[in-house]
């Protein structure tokens, strides 16, 4: 027979199992820290979309917390306790994709601003070190291109940001997606002109959000959208994540709009 104090150790052991399988078992969460370019946008906003609400498109076995929101960089999402906010919600074998870059480099508006060399990379070793704290995976990402050609060939507008983030992403071992590098190549082979429909680019009458017209070479259409998901999702397939990221990528390579940021 077993005593009383036998079968409590039996019960704690059998319940600590449990809790380890269960954990094993659990679908990682993909959480996204990132700007307007990654954000989830109502459908009031249509066409405008963001690279994050197609992301999950690609998944298996994985799911996506998209905490982009437009306008921040890595200080004003540390400021306002966003960050705080996603560590909070984050898990033992989760991951965070990070991207930033686009607002650090708004130098006119110093409540954002975060230079390159200094305050940016501060922020994203503390971002990092946070991630790992909790016992997820950080994901770096360069700052994905704008619309943006000189002499024919789409340049980078955030150079010394990307920089930093390879060199981070190398120096404390950090899985990298160069989503800089891999827009812009895109950008490359579909011309500056045919890249008009990847971004917000919309005659008067042709888009409710702007009934006078946009030309908007920052921001993404539905297409470019899914286009910049799929690059996100190639780059995966080089880091720790790649298991859970599908080869399918039809709903990422459309031809013509769904007309919402639903998958199909």
């Amino acid at each position: 027979m077993r005593t009383g104090k036998g079968m409590a150790t039996l019960l704690a052991l059998a319940a600590g199992l449990g809790t380890a399988q269960a954990q094993e078992a659990r679908a990682p969460t993909l959480f996204i820290a990132s700007d307007s370019t990654a954000q989830n946008y109502n459908q009031d906003r249509y066409p405008q979309a963001g690279w994050g609400s197609f992301l999950g498109c690609v998944l298996t076995g994985a799911t996506v917390e998209n905490r982009a929101i437009g306008g921040r960089s890595t200080r004003t999402f540390v400021s306002e306790g966003r960050w705080n906010r996603l560590l909070a919600d984050l898990r033992p074998g989760d991951a965070v994709l990070i991207q930033f870059g686009h607002n650090d480099a708004s130098a006119e508006k110093p409540e954002r601003f975060a230079d390159a060399a200094t305050t940016y990379r501060q922020n994203l070793v503390s971002f990092i070190a946070d991630v790992r704290a909790a016992g997820a995976t950080p994901v770096l990402l360069t700052p994905v291109a704008r619309r943006s050609f000189e002499n024919g060939q789409a340049k980078a507008d955030y150079p010394t940001y990307s920089a930093v983030v390879r060199q981070l992403a190398e120096a404390r071992g950090v899985a990298l997606v160069d989503l800089e590098g891999a827009s812009r190549a895109l950008l490359d082979r579909v011309g500056y002109d045919a890249s008009e429909a990847l971004y917000l680019h919309y005659a008067p009458g042709e888009a409710a959000p702007w009934p006078e017209g946009v030309s908007d070479n920052t921001h993404f259409s539905e297409l470019g959208a899914r286009r910049m998901a799929g690059l996100v999702a190639d780059g995966l397939l080089a880091t720790p994540l790649a298991p859970y990221v599908s080869a399918d990528r039809a709903d990422l390579t459309r031809e013509t709009p769904l007309g919402s940021s639903a998958c199909r």
